[in-house]
């Protein structure tokens, strides 16, 4: 859906797109029973997932939305109804005029050791309430606190929420619920989610507010996994009276965690000015004195999950650069490269030194830890980048044309026949894989778009 002024259900009427990420797209709608805004999520499922993946999604949508919908917190988003049209189900939801975390750490780097307690403060909060009902969070992060015009701080999406109902986890083949710089060492070995693990989450947010980095910020996630389970968290400089409550929650050993309550005394004492307890009103009159005047600047913002690894690239890969001039540390694109794009496009980097083009607008997918998946807002032309091969031959596969390097190939798509090249670039050391797919329909209008980024793939030492 695209269009504007669009009614769902006979009730709520679009009025613009909020954002997008793995499984929806966010819209601003107004409910014209109540005459209220709300936020309207459209679960979006993959059209590469065969038949029996999308089912497994779809059960997974439904039962975040009943987690949520279990809560009533003011730093949890509400969740009001849930409506179905006989092909995709919209989760309307609270709206909050908010910016996340994530961007604000983005526009304005590390905050004041007083504004991270507060925000600590509120997340707790949230999380007791949940945990009060048996919901679990899972994906505790910086891109799902919302920092509100009105000063809340609202912890959001909960997709990743698993009951205490022995629906048991959450999981999928292949892919990892969550982002590996927020993962509890325990959940990133055995799976297992605890109230502990989210505490664990809650500091590595913690962290990161305080320092402008994750805990284990590596090159690569392979990395990050290794550090989070064999190291210790990057030492902070920051941190001042927050040290011993961000070590406290980042025990390798959940037994040995500060408990919420210890949390809590701890923030407490820190943060200045009206603050929260686990048993008051969340984040209520509270709004960090940085950001004081700032509101009417913050942009509406609803942050929807990822399927896979976080779509906002918290662990620092994936981010575009500004343009004309590259950030240090860009694998040595030149400063003038992003100048050198046609209109319209975008550079993806890697901090290996890997960089590819790709069209302005598309949405950002993490998939495990070997690929990028780069989709377009209407979800009908994909461009993923992996090393190695691609172990998945999509349904209904058909071979066209194949050389040494390049294979065109024609598949089933959920929406009717696509059309795929995959291109093989050899490097030192690896090998990479960039694919395209885009409906058959439209394939010779989109080889312009193909031409640009296959000849602007630069491998890590290219």
């Amino acid at each position: 859906m695209t269009d504007p002024d669009v009614v769902i259900a006979g009730r709520y009427r679009v009025v613009r797109s909020l954002g997008a990420g793995g499984m929806g797209r966010v819209w601003l709608a107004r409910d014209e029973v109540l005459h209220r805004d709300v936020a309207v999520k459209e679960v979006l499922l993959p059209r590469w997932l065969a038949a029996d993946e999308q089912e497994e999604l779809r059960r997974r949508t439904l039962r975040e939305a009943r987690a949520a919908a279990r809560l009533s917190h003011p730093s949890v988003i509400r969740i009001y109804n849930i409506e179905y049209d006989g092909e995709r189900h919209w989760i309307v939801m609270e709206y909050v005029r908010s910016r996340s975390l994530l961007q604000v750490l983005r526009d304005h780097g590390a905050l004041p050791v007083d504004d991270v307690a507060g925000i600590g403060l509120a997340v707790l909060s949230a999380l007791d309430a949940a945990n009060r009902v048996g919901v679990l969070h899972r994906d505790v992060k910086p891109s799902n606190v919302l920092i509100a015009d009105d000063g809340r701080v609202v912890l959001t999406d909960f997709g990743s929420a698993l009951l205490d109902e022995n629906a048991g986890a959450i999981t999928h083949s292949g892919v990892i619920v969550g982002t590996p710089q927020y993962i509890a060492p325990e959940r990133a070995r055995t799976g297992i989610s605890t109230p502990e693990s989210d505490l664990w989450s809650l500091g590595a947010t913690l962290y990161h507010a305080v320092e402008g980095r994750g805990p284990y910020a590596r090159p690569t996630i392979m990395e990050t996994l290794v550090a989070l389970a064999n190291e210790r968290p990057d030492a902070m400089t920051r941190a001042g009276p927050l040290r011993p409550v961000i070590e406290g929650l980042l025990r390798k050993d959940p037994r040995a965690r500060l408990t919420p309550s210890e949390v809590e005394r701890q923030l407490a004492r820190i943060a200045e000015g009206p603050t929260v307890r686990l048993s008051g009103a969340a984040g209520r009159g509270w709004r960090p004195r940085r950001w004081q005047g700032l509101a009417a600047a913050a942009t509406a913002a609803l942050m929807v999950s990822a399927v896979a690894l976080a779509a906002d690239a918290d662990d620092g890969r994936g981010r575009t650069p500004p343009a004309v001039t590259a950030p240090t540390g860009t694998g040595g694109m030149a400063e003038t490269e992003q100048s050198r794009l046609p209109a319209g496009y975008r550079w993806w980097y890697d901090p290996t030194g890997m960089r590819v083009a790709y069209p302005a607008g598309w949405e950002m997918l993490r998939e495990g830890s070997d690929a990028m998946l780069f989709r377009s807002p209407d979800d009908r032309r994909t461009l993923r980048v992996r090393t190695g091969e691609d172990p998945n031959a999509p349904r209904g596969y058909r071979l066209v044309r194949e050389t040494a390097t390049e294979t065109d190939y024609v598949f089933e798509g959920a929406s009717g026949p696509m059309r795929g090249r995959d291109l093989v670039v050899d490097a030192p050391g690896r090998s990479y894989l960039v694919q395209w797919r885009t409906p058959q329909a439209d394939w010779q209008a989109s080889l312009p778009s193909l031409d640009v980024i296959t000849q602007s793939f630069r491998p890590a030492g290219g």
